[in-house]
């Protein structure tokens, strides 16, 4: 796969991984940093299921699952055909570094430089809001609730 169609990311998160997996698979802590509605099962075959701006549903599946340490899920957008649901992987690696966490994000299967841009100018700014939200600030009402682009990330 092109290098060129991978969205990479990595940020350190002032919190333990175990604290960071929860932000990651629980549908209450998902809420607060990213979308409306959540509803996860963080289990190999279980649902990811995110209303990220309150417009547009990401739904996916989970692959794997090592708890505090490693995630991949199937992700795409419903009523999407550019990306539709599955289509792409998100995988999250998080190791401990103290006094924290560094998260390292990649998302393969997208299908066009132009859908990596709109991806990973969503991951940065959903790991952000993830990062304040970790670091035990609120960060606010999401600016991009509403939006209903297809390039947002999830």
């Amino acid at each position: 796969m092109p290098d060129a169609l991978v969205v990479r990311r990595e940020t350190h998160i002032p919190a333990p991984p175990a604290a960071v997996f929860a932000l990651l698979t629980d549908p209450e802590k998902i809420l607060r940093w990213m979308g409306t509605e959540a509803d996860t099962k963080a289990e190999p075959g279980g649902l990811y299921l995110v209303n990220v701006t309150g417009a547009r549903f990401a739904r996916g599946s989970f692959r794997e699952v090592v708890p505090v340490h490693r995630l991949a899920y199937s992700f795409g957008w419903e009523g999407s055909d550019i990306v539709p649901p599955g289509s792409s992987l998100i995988e999250i690696d998080l190791i401990e570094q103290p006094p924290g966490t560094l998260l390292r994000l990649t998302q393969t299967g997208l299908p066009s430089a132009e859908q990596c841009a709109g991806h990973a100018e969503g991951w940065a700014h959903y790991l952000e809001r993830l990062r304040q939200v970790a670091s035990g600030r609120d960060p606010g009402p999401d600016p991009w609730l509403g939006r209903d682009g297809a390039a947002q990330a999830g």
